[in-house]
C-alpha cells in the first residue's frame, strides 16, 4: 500500500505542476457545460418568414398576424409574387415562405375548406421538420378560430363533436430543453477529460524517458498502474461533483433522484473510460497519437450514445453497435436518476454491463502493459 501512495502523490504532484494539464482540467468542464448546455437545442427560434398575399383580406391578415404574434417565427418580408419569395428562398434571406391565394376568405366562407402554399427550406431536414410543425400548429390553431367566426347559425344544430386530449409531461413538466441537455453534457464532461488525461499520462512518461526508469524498479505492475490510475479517479468524481453543483446553480436541473447511487455508478464507469485510456496509450508513442485516438473513439460514442439523437431513430446495425457503447449507459443513468428519480432496481442492467465493461477494459489494459524487469 505504502507503493501506492507514492505513486499517488508523485501524480498528484506532476499533474498540479503542470499548468498546461490545469486548465484541462478545471477550465475547459466548466465552458463545456455552460457553453453546450447552451447551445446544445431541439428548438428552433427566430426562423426567417416571409408570406405572399394574394387575397389582401381581413381573414388573410388575421393568419398574418398569427405568425407575427408568435415567438418562433421574425415575419420579415411580403413579397408580391411568389416568384421573389423564391429568390429570397434560394439567397436564404428566409427560412420559410406562405402563400394564401386569391379569394381565399371567399371560397373559405363558400365551402369551408381551402388550402395554402407552404414552402420549406429543408437542407437541415430535421430543422425543417419542426418547423414544419410550428406552421401547422399556429394554422390549425387559426383554423378552428375562423371556423367557429364564419359558421352560419344554421351550423349550430349540427355542430360536430370534438375530442381534446389533455397532455401529462412528467419528469420535464415545462419541456424545457436544458433539463434534458444538462445530465447528458455531464457524461460528456466527465468522460472526455479522464480519458485524455488518462490516455496522455502513460505516453508522457514515454516521452520524457522516466517510463524505462520505472520499468526497472521492483514496483509491481498492478501497483504502478493503480497508482497511475488513481488520480484520474479522483478527478473524474470531482468533475462530477462541479458539474452537479453549476447544473444546479446555473439551470436549476432537477436531482429527483439518489446522489449516492449516481456517484456509485459513476465510479464504476469512469474505470471504463481510465482502463480505455491506459489502454491507448500502451500503443502509442506520444501524446499527439494518443489525443488523436482517444478522440476517434469519443466521437463515435458520444454521437452514438443517444446524447444528441435518439438510439431509436438509428438502423437496426447502429442499434446493436450501441450495446457495446459506455456512453449509452451512463447518458441513461444520468437521466433515469436525475430526471425520473430512478432507484438500483432500475438501473440494475445498465450497471452490470458497464462493470463487465470496466472488467474486460482494464484487463486488456494490465494485460498489453510491458513491464521490463
Amino acid at each position: 500500500m505504502n507503493t501506492i501512495r507514492y505513486i499517488v502523490q508523485k501524480e498528484f504532484k506532476q499533474i498540479f505542476r503542470n499548468k498546461g494539464m490545469l486548465p484541462i482540467i478545471f477550465v475547459l468542464p466548466l465552458l463545456q457545460l455552460v457553453v453546450l448546455s447552451n447551445a446544445a437545442t431541439y428548438e428552433i427560434k427566430n426562423i426567417a418568414f416571409g408570406y405572399v398575399d394574394y387575397d389582401r383580406s381581413s381573414t388573410s391578415r388575421g393568419l398574418i398576424d398569427k405568425f407575427e404574434a408568435s415567438t418562433y417565427f421574425n415575419v420579415l418580408y411580403a413579397f408580391p409574387n411568389a416568384s421573389n419569395g423564391s429568390s429570397a428562398l434560394l439567397k436564404g434571406d428566409v427560412d420559410i415562405i406562405l402563400e394564401i391565394p386569391r379569394h381565399f376568405e371567399r371560397d373559405l366562407q363558400k365551402d369551408g375548406r381551402n388550402h395554402l402554399g407552404v414552402t420549406i427550406d429543408a437542407i437541415d431536414g430535421a430543422a425543417a421538420g419542426v418547423q414544419n410543425v410550428y406552421v401547422n400548429q399556429i394554422v390549425n390553431s387559426f383554423n378552428t378560430n375562423i371556423m367557429s367566426d364564419l359558421r352560419r347559425p344554421s351550423d349550430a344544430v349540427s355542430r360536430p363533436v370534438v375530442i381534446e386530449g389533455i397532455p401529462l409531461f412528467w419528469y420535464n413538466e415545462t419541456l424545457n430543453y436544458k433539463t434534458f441537455m444538462v445530465p447528458g453534457i455531464l457524461v460528456l464532461l466527465v468522460t472526455m477529460i479522464t480519458l485524455f488525461l488518462s490516455g496522455m499520462n502513460i505516453v508522457r512518461e514515454k516521452e520524457i524517458g522516466t517510463l524505462e526508469q520505472i520499468n526497472v524498479t521492483p514496483i509491481r505492475k498492478n501497483h504502478f498502474i493503480i497508482g497511475k490510475l488513481f488520480p484520474f479517479w479522483v478527478i473524474g468524481m470531482g468533475l462530477l461533483t462541479i458539474g452537479l453543483i453549476l447544473a444546479k446553480l446555473i439551470f436549476n436541473t432537477p436531482m429527483i433522484g439518489s446522489l449516492t447511487l449516481l456517484y456509485f455508478y459513476t465510479s464504476i464507469y469512469i474505470l471504463v473510460i481510465l482502463g480505455m485510456g491506459l489502454f491507448i496509450s500502451n500503443f502509442t508513442d506520444t501524446q499527439q497519437q494518443a489525443m488523436f485516438i482517444a478522440w476517434f473513439f469519443v466521437v463515435i460514442f458520444i454521437l452514438m450514445s443517444g446524447l444528441f439523437t435518439p438510439i431509436e431513430s438509428m438502423p437496426k446495425w447502429a442499434q446493436l453497435l450501441t450495446e457495446f457503447n459506455p456512453i449509452k449507459y451512463f447518458v441513461e443513468v444520468m437521466r433515469m436518476v436525475m430526471l425520473k428519480g430512478s432507484g438500483l432496481v432500475d438501473i440494475l442492467p445498465q450497471l452490470l454491463k458497464t462493470l463487465l465493461y470496466a472488467l474486460i477494459m482494464n484487463g486488456l489494459a494490465v494485460w498489453s502493459y510491458k513491464k521490463a524487469s
